[in-house]
């Protein structure tokens, strides 16, 4: 974790190189310096020009006002869960790109003089089995007030709870981590992934959480039945399928998929955990899926994907008040807050 003034061009430099996963010669043939000038830059032996700043500003995908950006004293990924199907250079990818989002995102928040809420969920229930896994995700709906309804949009739950929600671009290994931050719980998932796929990525992560596993094998185990029985609760799937069934449409499935938000395979294991179906039953419809390529790719419409809200408002909120200028919100946020450019202020 760097101070608010240590953070350096040179360390911008790095950060932005590592987060696009490039060599220092990669970088350097991208601007036509060598592998030795983008060093002393990094190690902060020489400062490169405006124009250098530039160059470089366009090959590593960001705006110049990023290299003087500060970095907060409480940007910290200790406990960033790895992923072991994930290189290291991936890796260090990830956490770059992570880092500078939620390093933006302290930023917007240190223009405001009240503290915001912090995250008030009884976490950390510790549990020991499956059933104890379903009982704390009853208890989170209804300590949240949730009932047994859908949810229609899981990100702004999470974040009207203080949980602070990014979507990155990355390569297909990482689904997403969870990592606290100043006490306050951050949870990262990888975009362009369908709705259904994202939300049961961020209901698992939530898991991690909120869970306290005493056995690091259960741990996965009890995150991803976490997430499900958080999206669709037992009670809901008892109502919509009845306690036991040798059948299943596909038809039925697609629509309690949409209704409910969650992939119609997870769907399928979620019937066969609370034993509404038979695993053998369960194994036949996975073996059909596969031959028909739906485990890669599901029939019918994909459910719409969730964007994170608070950045966007938050953001505004600072434009309204005439607080920040355009071009500083266009390089703090850097998403599509400004199709909203021409609407006048109310």
């Amino acid at each position: 974790t760097k101070g608010e003034n240590e953070m350096s061009i040179g360390g911008r430099i790095k950060l932005a190189r590592k987060a696009n996963a490039m060599s220092l010669r990669a970088l350097a043939e991208k601007i036509d310096k060598s592998a030795m000038a983008i060093s002393k830059y990094e190690r902060g032996e020489n400062n490169p020009s405006s124009g250098v700043l530039l160059r470089l500003a366009k090959a590593l995908n960001v705006k110049v006002e990023y290299f003087f950006r500060p970095a907060p004293e409480t940007v910290s990924l200790s406990l960033f869960r790895k992923h072991s199907s994930l290189g290291k250079t991936a890796l260090v990818s990830i956490k770059a790109r992570i880092q500078e989002w939620l390093e933006r995102y302290l930023e917007i928040e240190s223009f405001f003089e009240y503290e915001f809420n912090t995250f008030n969920a009884l976490h950390n229930y510790p549990v020991s089995s499956l059933e104890d896994v379903e009982d704390v995700a009853n208890k989170v709906r209804k300590l949240w007030n949730l009932g047994l309804d859908p949810i229609d949009n899981l990100i702004d739950v999470l974040e009207s709870k203080g949980i602070k929600i990014g979507l990155i671009d990355c390569d297909g290994g990482f689904d997403g981590c969870t990592f606290m931050n100043n006490g306050i719980p951050v949870i990262v998932v990888r975009k362009d992934i369908p709705g259904d796929r994202q939300r049961l990525n961020i209901a698992h992560e939530l898991g991690h959480i909120v869970l306290k596993v005493a056995d690091e094998k259960f741990e996965e185990k009890a995150a991803f039945r976490f997430a499900a029985a958080f999206l669709f609760p037992k009670e809901i799937a008892i109502q919509e399928l009845g306690k036991y069934r040798t059948k299943l449409r596909l038809k039925e499935v697609y629509l309690i998929k949409h209704k409910y938000g969650i992939s119609m395979q997870a769907i399928i294991y979620r019937v066969k955990d609370l034993r509404i179906i038979s695993e053998r039953y369960a194994k036949e419809i996975f073996i059909s899926f596969s031959k028909q390529g739906f485990r890669v790719e599901e029939p019918g419409d994909k459910f719409p994907p969730e964007k994170p809200k608070r950045m966007e408002r938050l953001l505004l909120h600072l434009l309204a008040e005439d607080i920040i200028t355009e071009s500083r919100a266009e390089e703090l946020y850097e998403g599509e807050i400004f199709e909203l450019r021409n609407m006048v202020t109310v």
